[in-house]
């Protein structure tokens, strides 16, 4: 083959030291952006990250070696702290206060927030745009603003130091993110999906169980790992209602362990480290579908 017959097979810009995959596109190097962004973007990771990281580690020493280098590494390595938290009653106790408060407060958003997003979504009548209206602004009141006139419907309804007391409020003040993320997943599934079921035989009720849930199952577990992980690390509303330590949750139990160990600085880390370990393992397992549930829901 000439050298002119070969050149044809090349393109005029190609160079011929360029490699080709098996598809036949010639790879283009990859390009990197700009240090600076990567620097920065390393630092807001160091000032999240460290301080979780000290409270690990700083479980993992004695209270003589915080006293005499706060930042040096463990030597040696004690287990001990750790071990005396987890043969505490005391802890394992808060921690099933917090799994129950979590857990019912998950399924309490996710369960009515889905029914509510549902009707929104899928129905129309004279209100849909006031509702939704109604629970987007309620993403402008947290929890913090209202605690006063919250923590009076409490003790009316009698529920003070009862973990309903933090169950139900925790409920309604997830709704509004819930019905937020949701109701774009649901508006976005076809009408001929629910047509074609509707000729199937299937009712309304049917469609929403057979169809709705599992199409929507992206902004479902979204949902409900920001209710989890919200409902773990609440502190305000349970310090307000929760009285007797047998009801408290693990932040207020941190809370009441600092005080009552403040000369054992160790220790309190790895109660700490340990507290805050379950929301933590949560959302880093979950981290990728949390973000593509909201990314579902801003293209919805």
């Amino acid at each position: 083959m000439s050298a002119t017959a070969a050149g044809s097979w090349l393109s005029p810009t190609a160079e011929p030291n360029t490699p080709v995959d098996r598809s036949g596109r010639r790879d283009t190097p990859q390009k990197w952006g700009n240090p600076f962004t990567y620097f920065v973007a390393l630092l807001f990771i160091g000032v999240c990250v460290a301080p979780v990281l000290y409270i690990v580690v700083g479980g993992f020493r004695t209270n003589s070696q915080i006293t005499t280098n706060p930042a040096a590494l463990p030597h040696p390595w004690v287990a001990g702290n750790y071990a005396a938290v987890l043969r505490s009653t005391t802890f394992w106790g808060e921690f099933a206060n917090s799994v129950i408060v979590a857990l019912a407060s998950t399924a309490g958003i996710v369960v009515l927030g889905l029914m509510v997003s549902f009707v929104i979504a899928r129905y129309d009548f004279r209100l849909k745009g006031a509702m939704y209206s109604l629970f987007a602004a309620g993403l402008m009141f947290p929890m913090v603003i209202a605690i006063t006139p919250l923590y009076i419907v409490i003790k009316d309804l009698g529920l003070i130091d009862n973990l309903l007391g933090v169950i139900v409020p925790q409920i309604a003040f997830g709704l509004p993110m819930t019905v937020i993320i949701l109701v774009p997943f649901l508006r976005a599934i076809p009408n001929e999906i629910e047509e074609a079921t509707a000729i199937d035989g299937a009712s309304r009720l049917g469609f929403f169980f057979r169809m709705v849930i599992p199409l929507s199952l992206p902004g479902v577990v979204t949902v409900g790992i920001l209710a989890f992980v919200g409902s773990w690390n609440n502190y305000v509303l349970p310090l307000y209602v929760l009285n007797a330590q047998a009801n408290f949750t693990l932040p207020l139990g941190v809370q009441a362990f600092s005080s009552q160990y403040s000369t054992d600085t160790a220790k309190v880390l790895a109660f700490t480290s340990l507290a805050m370990l379950p929301a933590l393992v949560v959302f880093s397992v979950f981290e990728k579908r949390i973000v593509g549930g909201l990314t579902g829901a801003v293209k919805g």
